[in-house]
C-alpha cells in the first residue's frame, strides 16, 4: 500500500451558495497542471531578498540562465512521469524552466491518482463548474516535490476589472473621456513608441477583432502594432460579439497599450478562467523564449479569500521568476472598492496583492488643455464602481512598504499589518474614461483594468529608451514617491486618500518623466 500525504494548501471548501448537481463522467478527459519545486530554493530566496531590497548590483537573468540555475531538477520530472505512468496518465507537455508538467487523463484516473472526488456544482453567479472538497493527496516520494496540483477543479477564478460607462444621467455629473494618447500626454509620459519591446497581456476569455484594432489605431493616427495571440491550455482568441463581456477587457487592454507603444509587439495569452489556466498563462508569458515580453499586463483577479494557499504560492513563485528575469508585471487592483465585492469585511484582490507585482488603483481625473486640473480617488458609488485597495491578509508587509500606514475613512492612520494595495494609480472612472472601439462600437470604458495597461505602456516606453528592462520597479518607486502625483482626496469606502502612500491610490498617478528618471 502506497503511503499518501495531503498536499499542503490544497484544501477546498464548498463555495458559498453552490450545490452539487451531479457526478462527473468518469471517462471524461481533462488536463491537470502540476508545479514542481524549484532547484536550489535557498539560493533563489537569497537572490529574491536582494531584488526586493532594490539592490542595484542584481542584473536580470536570461531565461536560459534562470532555467539552468532555478528550474526544476530533472530527477523530479522523472518522478512525476513515473507517477503519471503508474496511473495511466499522459504527459501533455513539460517545461523544466517553468517547473510545470501538464498531465492528461480521465476523471476516474485523476480521482484515483490524487485521492479526490470530483463533482458538478451549480452557483448562481459562477454557473456550472467541476469542483472538489477536502485536500489533494500525493504519494510519499512526491512529498515536497509537488508544490501545486491545479485544474482538477475548474471553477471560475477571476473577473475582468473594467466598467463600461452607463448612459448619461444628470446625477452622474460631469462626463468626459480621453484617448490613451491624451492620458499619456497629461501624465507626461516620456516620448517613444516602444520599439524593440514586447508587452504580454493575459486574458481569461473573450477576444479581439483585427478590424476593430485597425480602425481604432487609424482613427488615432498611429501605426497598427503587431498583435499576436498565444493559446494556453484550451484558451483562444474567441470574440463573443458582446462588448460588455470579456471582449471589452481584451480589446481595451490591446488598444491602450497599442496606442501608446505602437512599435512594440503585443502578445496576448488566452487561457481558461480557472486558477490552473490563469497561473499557466502567466507562467507561459514569463518563460516565453520566443516573444520575450519585458512587461506583462493583467486586468483580471479575484478576492484573496477565493484562492487556495497552493494557488497563491504557485502564482507567487511564477511572479518571483518574472522579477528575476527583469519582467515588470502590472496588475489591476479591482473595481469594487475596499470590499472587493465580498460581503462581510474588506478584501484585497489577487494577484494585485502579490508583493511581486505593481498593483494599479484608480482615480477620477479632470483636465483642461494639456494639464490635469483635479484628480481624486475613483469612487462612483457601490453600483458604479470604486478603486480596489486595502491591506492583504495573505502576504506580510514587503520591505519597501515598511513603516507605512493605511488611513481608514474617519478613524485615522494604522500601521500596515500586511502588503498594502495598490502601489500606484491612474484614471479609472468610467465618467472620465477611455474612448475605445469594441466589437464595432465606439464606447467609453473605465476600471482599474485600464490602469494596468497604461502603466505597462509607460514601462515599455522607458525600457525602449534605456535599451534594458526596468524589471521589478516597486523598490525604486517607493524610494522616490515624488515621481507620482500624490492623490489626497476621496475614499474607496473603508480607506481614505492621504498625503503619501494610501490604500486607495498608492503613491499616486504617474508623472512619466519623473518615473523614467526614478527607474
Amino acid at each position: 500500500m502506497v503511503n499518501r500525504i495531503p498536499l499542503p494548501g490544497s484544501d477546498r471548501t464548498v463555495v458559498q451558495g453552490s450545490k452539487v448537481v451531479g457526478q462527473c463522467n468518469p471517462s471524461e478527459r481533462i488536463e491537470v497542471f502540476v508545479m514542481l519545486r524549484r532547484h536550489q530554493q535557498a539560493q533563489f530566496d537569497a537572490l529574491m531578498s536582494r531584488i526586493e531590497a532594490g539592490d542595484p548590483n542584481v542584473k536580470p537573468f536570461t531565461r536560459e540562465a534562470l532555467a539552468k540555475d532555478y528550474g526544476t531538477d530533472p530527477a523530479d520530472v522523472t518522478k512525476i512521469k513515473a507517477f503519471a505512468a503508474a496511473h495511466g496518465l499522459t504527459v501533455v507537455r513539460e517545461d523544466p524552466a517553468a517547473r510545470t508538467v501538464v498531465l492528461g487523463g480521465t476523471i476516474a484516473q485523476f480521482q484515483d491518482a490524487f485521492s479526490v472526488k470530483l463533482e458538478h456544482y451549480e452557483h448562481h453567479t459562477a454557473g456550472q463548474f467541476r469542483g472538489r472538497t477536502g485536500t489533494i493527496s500525493v504519494p510519499d516520494d512526491l512529498h515536497g516535490v509537488v508544490q501545486a496540483v491545479l485544474g482538477l477543479d475548474d471553477r471560475p477564478q477571476a473577473r475582468p476589472h473594467f466598467r463600461i460607462r452607463p448612459p448619461f444621467s444628470p446625477a452622474s455629473g460631469h462626463q468626459t473621456s480621453f484617448t490613451p494618447l491624451q492620458l499619456a500626454s497629461l501624465y507626461q509620459f516620456p516620448q517613444g513608441d516602444g520599439s524593440g519591446q514586447c508587452v504580454g497581456i493575459i486574458e481569461l476569455g473573450g477576444g479581439y477583432n483585427t478590424s476593430d484594432l485597425k480602425s481604432y489605431f487609424s482613427s488615432l493616427g498611429v501605426a497598427s502594432p503587431t498583435v499576436k495571440s498565444v493559446c494556453v491550455d484550451q484558451g483562444k482568441n474567441e470574440p463573443s460579439g458582446n462588448p460588455n463581456g470579456p471582449d471589452g477587457e481584451v480589446t481595451l487592454d490591446i488598444e491602450i497599450v497599442g496606442a501608446i507603444v505602437p512599435a512594440a509587439t503585443i502578445t496576448v495569452y488566452f487561457t481558461q478562467n480557472s486558477d490552473a489556466g490563469f497561473i499557466d498563462a502567466v507562467s507561459c508569458a514569463v518563460h516565453d523564449t520566443t516573444n520575450k515580453p519585458s512587461v506583462i499586463s493583467i486586468s483580471w483577479g479575484g478576492p484573496e479569500s477565493n484562492w487556495t494557499s497552493q494557488s497563491l504560492n504557485a502564482f507567487n513563485s511564477v511572479l518571483q521568476s518574472a522579477a528575476t528575469l527583469g519582467v515588470t508585471v502590472c496588475v489591476a487592483s479591482g473595481d469594487s472598492g475596499s470590499s472587493d465585492g465580498v460581503s462581510g469585511g474588506d478584501q484585497v484582490d489577487f494577484p494585485a496583492s502579490s508583493p511581486y507585482v505593481l498593483a494599479c488603483g484608480g482615480t477620477n481625473l479632470a483636465a483642461s488643455g494639456t494639464a490635469i486640473t483635479h484628480e481624486v480617488v475613483w469612487n462612483d458609488g457601490a453600483q458604479s464602481g470604486a478603486g480596489g485597495g486595502g491591506v492583504s491578509r495573505s502576504f506580510p508587509v514587503p520591505v519597501w512598504q515598511k513603516g507605512l500606514s493605511a488611513t481608514a475613512t474617519g478613524s485615522g492612520k494604522k500601521a500596515l499589518s500586511g502588503r498594502g494595495v495598490p502601489d500606484v494609480a491612474g484614471d479609472a472612472s468610467p465618467l472620465t474614461g477611455y474612448s475605445v472601439l469594441i466589437d464595432g462600437s465606439q464606447t467609453v470604458v473605465g476600471g482599474t483594468s485600464a490602469v494596468a495597461p497604461l502603466w505597462a505602456a509607460l514601462v515599455a516606453r522607458i525600457n525602449a529608451a534605456k535599451g534594458q528592462p526596468a524589471g521589478f520597479i516597486n523598490p525604486k518607486l517607493y524610494k522616490t514617491p515624488a515621481s507620482c502625483n500624490d492623490i489626497t482626496q476621496g475614499n474607496n469606502s473603508s480607506f481614505a486618500a492621504a498625503a503619501g502612500w494610501d490604500a486607495c491610490t498608492g503613491l499616486g498617478s504617474p508623472n512619466g518623466q519623473k518615473v523614467a528618471a526614478a527607474l
